[in-house]
C-alpha cells in the first residue's frame, strides 16, 4: 500500500515539475492568474480536479 502511495506522489512530482521545466514564463502567467481568482473559484476548481482524479482511480482500479 505505501509503495502506491509513494509511486503516486512521485509521478505526482515528476507531472508538476514538467510544466515549469518546459514553459517557466507560461508556468509564472498562469500563477499570477491563478493567484487573482477568488476564494469560490479555486474551490471550485479543486473540487472539478478531486471528482476527475476520483474518476480515473475508480476506471483504473475496476
Amino acid at each position: 500500500m505505501w509503495q502506491d502511495i509513494l509511486t503516486a506522489f512521485a509521478l505526482y512530482l515528476i507531472l508538476e515539475g514538467m510544466i515549469p521545466f518546459i514553459s517557466p514564463g507560461r508556468f509564472r502567467r498562469t500563477v499570477e492568474l491563478i493567484a487573482k481568482l477568488g476564494d469560490n473559484s479555486l474551490r471550485k476548481a479543486g473540487l472539478v480536479a478531486m471528482a476527475a482524479g476520483l474518476a480515473m482511480l475508480f476506471i483504473v482500479r475496476s
